[in-house]
């Protein structure tokens, strides 16, 4: 996806996470917040995600047109194509924030559920816990007892006290 902007790199993400078209996920992420979290987390990034990939080609489309061939900036024109590529180096930063933001909410939801994918897994986890056994448990190291800490009164002195 060389051509790939970062709004659709998102899009595929979440889509291939929740195995879903963005639409529905969309529409499931307004109407049962509570029922899943991490989408909802994912698809308002995208929607933050989605204003700066527009503000991106914006500043690119003004900054093409600044800069296309044939064309000689005027003086005053040089603050506005720095002014440009400055504001486009910030939306893509933006950009690549909030694509790391929506990679950590799918990997934390990978990390969350791996027991839904693995049932057989989770079933032998349970019979061992329940026969007490655990399989090829290593034996326990020795400790060296510790000393036993003085515990009580001091001893009586040698003389009453007043």
């Amino acid at each position: 996806m060389p051509d790939a902007t970062a709004l659709d790199q998102a899009t595929a993400m979440i889509e291939k996470t929740w195995c879903q078209p963005i639409e529905v996920l969309e529409v499931l992420a307004v109407r049962r917040p509570s029922e899943d979290p991490l989408l909802r987390a994912a698809v308002h990034t995208r929607t933050a995600l989605a204003i700066t990939d527009n503000a991106v080609a914006v500043h690119q489309d003004r900054l093409h047109a600044l800069t296309r061939r044939g064309y000689t900036p005027a003086f005053y024109e040089l603050d506005r194509i720095t002014e440009s590529a400055v504001k486009l180096r910030v939306a893509h930063a933006e950009s690549h924030t909030y694509l790391q933001a929506i990679r950590r909410v799918v990997e934390a939801r990978e990390a969350a559920a791996p027991a839904g994918r693995v049932p057989a897994d989770r079933l032998a986890q349970a019979a061992v816990a329940r026969s007490g056994h655990t399989p090829n448990a290593p034996a326990p190291v020795p400790v060296p007892p510790a000393p036993s800490a003085v515990v009580g009164p001091p001893a009586p002195a040698a003389r009453p006290r007043r």
